[in-house]
């Protein structure tokens, strides 16, 4: 389990989508309006899978469109073969994967690669995180009025809920720079390498945050639910349906956005 093995899951993953990129004619829909899925997910999911299962037939594997193949093993792969669908089925370059190995319930590898881009993203528990091979670390600034921060938002059938979370967007549009929002991996992705200060995401599955946690602390930054709390990854057929909220910048500005929010 090295990292040039997971370097080739997502460099061989990218190319199925970058291939298809610009050409999709359909998609159907998942659970509700803002979960999409077309062919490009199951391909490239599909195409992890059989490398893992041909170099680590032992390992579990959680993938976003396949569900849980459990081997029994203290390895689990967690797969979103295209996290921000939405945006590749409508010609936004704002896509990627993500992919991480659990070690029973800790991340010890982590990878997210933007094809469009070409920025790969790889960390290693205690050893930091590298963008294209150099290692990168989350802004220093350490006031909340002077960054860009990230807030991605999907449909609700909770009313309520969306009504608690545009709260917390008005709060911070009065309080940062300027709100921004891709709705994907990039968002997390480049608070990794400094050039957003926070991301928030308040409706996510195991496959959206397992890979950028590690990612994103490898790189200094502090990684919570939205209450303060540690997130905790339990590979199982219920970690399927579970949601997850992160709130991630340095420690910080972490601590200031939690404020906002407990107010």
């Amino acid at each position: 389990m090295t990292i040039s093995f997971l370097k080739g899951l997502l460099i061989a993953s990218g190319e199925i989508l970058k291939n298809e990129f610009c050409s999709i004619s359909s998609y159907n829909t998942k659970q509700d309006q803002s979960n999409i899925v077309t062919e490009s997910d199951f391909k490239s999911e599909e195409a992890i899978r059989e490398l893992i299962t041909k170099s680590y037939p032992d390992h579990n594997i959680i993938g976003e469109e396949h569900g849980f193949e459990n081997k029994k093993s203290t390895y689990t792969w967690i797969i979103d073969p295209l996290d921000g669908t939405s945006n590749f089925a409508t010609g936004l370059p704002w896509f990627g994967i993500l992919i991480a190995l659990l070690q029973k319930n800790d991340p010890v590898l982590a990878g997210a690669y933007l094809p469009v881009s070409e920025e790969l993203y790889l960390a290693e528990k205690g050893k930091g995180t590298f963008k294209n091979g150099q290692k990168i670390t989350v802004s220093t600034e350490t006031e909340l009025k002077n960054i860009l921060c990230c807030y991605s938002l999907d449909f609700s059938e909770d009313i309520n809920k969306t009504d608690r979370e545009v709260r917390v967007i008005k709060s911070l549009v009065n309080n940062c720079r300027n709100l921004r929002s891709t709705n994907s991996l990039v968002d997390f992705c480049y608070v990794a390498d400094g050039r957003l200060g926070a991301a928030l995401n308040q409706t996510m599955k195991i496959w959206d945050i397992a890979a950028p946690k590690l990612i994103l602390e490898e790189a200094g930054a502090q990684v919570t639910d939205i209450h303060g709390q540690n997130l905790v990854f339990n590979p199982s057929h219920g970690s399927l349906t579970q949601n997850f909220t992160a709130v991630a910048a340095n420690p910080i500005i972490h601590k200031e956005i939690l404020h906002l929010i407990s107010r």
